[in-house]
């Protein structure tokens, strides 16, 4: 079995179009990150995001490569929200139309605004697990979607707290030392051993 730790392949020469038909074993995650890490020219880097895309390659007048357009990431990350893994520095409007897609695609958005936070958990609450320090109207956004995915957020404030109890009064359980505020609201909304 092949491992992205050894480097041999890519020693003996094989295409990196072999490469990727023999190593999808790895799954999409480990496969892409041993692409990157490859000494492979750009040209065929980029037609490996391509085929990842699942988009026909385009080339210019002088039969050179061309990087995929905005239109064509757009359109990859409206079928598959996840498709947004392959794509380097994607601008926020094709982050936008991922994680409106698909929530969770913000775990392959490196420092996504809040902007794009926002839409991902609107789209999908529990997709907050995949933010790191996400603001207060971030976690409002996510409890308020779905009330249990403050068991995602440290130290959720008061006001955070009392939105997932609102949205779904089980949250009281994910939620460690909620304030007395909080417990009331959970014992008005039948919950009585807290």
């Amino acid at each position: 079995m092949y491992s992205s730790d050894n480097n041999d392949l890519h020693d003996v020469g094989i295409p990196a179009n072999q490469i990727l038909d023999l190593i999808e074993s790895l799954g999409d995650d480990k496969l892409t990150e041993f692409f990157k890490q490859m000494d492979y020219p750009e040209e065929e880097k980029l037609l490996y995001v391509y085929k990842k895309l699942k988009i026909t390659p385009k080339y210019d007048q002088n039969n050179k490569l061309l990087p995929v357009s905005e239109t064509d990431q757009l359109a990859a990350v409206n079928e598959k929200g996840f498709a947004i893994q392959y794509i380097q520095n994607p601008s926020e409007k094709v982050q936008l139309a991922a994680v409106n897609k698909y929530g969770f695609a913000i775990e392959y958005i490196k420092n996504p605004s809040e902007k794009v936070q926002l839409a991902a958990v609107n789209n999908f609450g529990y997709a907050i697990q995949d933010i790191q320090n996400p603001s207060e109207k971030v976690q409002l956004a996510a409890v308020n979607k779905a009330g249990d995915a403050i068991y995602s957020i440290k130290n959720p404030s008061e006001k955070v707290q009392l939105a997932a109890v609102n949205k779904d009064v089980r949250a009281i359980y994910d939620i460690k030392n909620p304030s007395e505020k909080v417990k009331q609201l959970a014992r008005e909304k039948g919950i009585k051993d807290v």
